[in-house]
């Protein structure tokens, strides 16, 4: 064999090269992990800053998340496109969906498409299974506060992502577990749609007994 020719030499080579490739790979990793865990807080503070009727602030958030979002999206290295479909990623990206399409329906907006907001479809139908989780806590405060005046308008907005929801008939391994997220929604659902008849009921009944006492 060869002086010049040794099989460590080769060795040396692949090495480096791989090296190289996960030394790439480990610092976008790192970065997305910083990322996603700041557009999970801010999605969350969003989400807070609806239910305290601060919708300005819940605006600046989700922008802030979505350009953040961009942000990963762009600065994945050449080669390593895989890291886009890690957990964290999901779970940043459903976190999004569920602020954004929380704000949009309370403030009366149109919904966003997945593609305005730059999230995979898994995500933003887990991230719209927990908007229901939320319009039911934004309908019981408002019943605390006595109004019934968007309640019946939030149920049935509720009713209608059920009824998209459990048409997504596919396995969870490319869904994300979507079943289980849409059987959470049925029970919410039904639970909410009970509460506000037996509310309802109260209210018209409460209505006609002031009439008979005047």
């Amino acid at each position: 064999m060869s002086e010049t020719n040794k099989p460590k030499d080769n060795l040396d080579t692949i090495a480096t090269r791989i090296r190289d490739y996960f030394s790439i790979k480990d610092k976008a990793r790192e970065d997305i992990i910083r990322w996603c865990r700041e557009i999970i807080r801010s999605s969350a503070n969003a989400i807070r800053a609806v239910h305290r009727h601060d919708y300005k602030s819940a605006q600046q958030l989700v922008d802030s998340t979505q350009i953040l979002l961009s942000k990963i999206i762009s600065s994945v290295p050449e080669g390593h496109n895989d890291l886009l479909y890690t957990g964290l990623i999901h779970d940043s990206q459903k976190e999004l969906s569920e602020a954004t399409i929380t704000l949009a329906i309370v403030t009366g907006k149109t919904i966003p498409t997945p593609e305005s907001i730059r999230v995979t479809y898994a995500a933003y139908l887990n991230g719209m299974g927990e908007v229901v989780g939320e319009m039911r806590r934004y309908i019981l405060d408002t019943l605390r506060r006595g109004d019934l005046s968007r309640c019946e308008e939030f149920l049935e907005t509720m009713d209608d992502i059920y009824s998209v929801l459990v048409t997504m008939d596919f396995p969870d391994a490319i869904t994300f577990g979507l079943r289980r997220t849409t059987d959470a929604v049925r029970g919410i659902l039904e639970k909410t749609r009970g509460d506000l008849t037996l509310l309802i009921r109260q209210k018209v009944l409460e209505e006609q007994l002031k009439n008979i006492e005047n």
